[in-house]
């Protein structure tokens, strides 16, 4: 496979998705992104390579920390605050995989989000709906 021509393919998609997308749809591309890299960290610790296991880790703890630090604190009230905590389980639980190479904290983190990106595209359909 040529890697190189599936990276620029993926960058090209990457932009012509986020050029015009919407807050929440921005959101839902990094959730898409952020599954993606969790099933390859879960490929690369269940084929044992370590040092791309941690890098797939390190992404996913920076998108998740970006979704994090792109929250509104101020006008999102304890449903904000409660997203930021789960956000920072989800690294928690993830800094836990890749040191102890648990693949059922990777699972478990896979499960969360799963549930989380469900409720962001009901927040979608409900805006386009509206």
């Amino acid at each position: 496979m040529d890697y190189e021509a599936y990276r620029s393919y993926h960058s090209v998609n990457l932009e012509a998705q986020t050029a015009t997308a919407s807050p929440v749809q921005l959101v839902l591309v990094l959730f898409d992104g952020l599954l993606e890299e969790l099933a390859r960290a879960r490929g690369h610790l269940e084929g044992q390579r370590f040092e791309q296991k941690g890098d797939s880790i390190t992404k996913c703890i920076n998108i998740l920390n970006g979704l994090s630090s792109a929250l509104d604190f101020e006008s999102g009230g304890e449903v904000v605050t409660d997203l930021a905590r789960l956000y920072d389980y989800c690294a928690f639980r993830l800094y836990h995989a890749s040191v102890e190479l648990d693949v059922a904290a990777l699972d478990e983190v896979v499960g969360l989000l799963g549930t989380l990106k469900g409720g962001w595209m009901g927040v979608r359909d409900q805006h386009e709906a509206a």
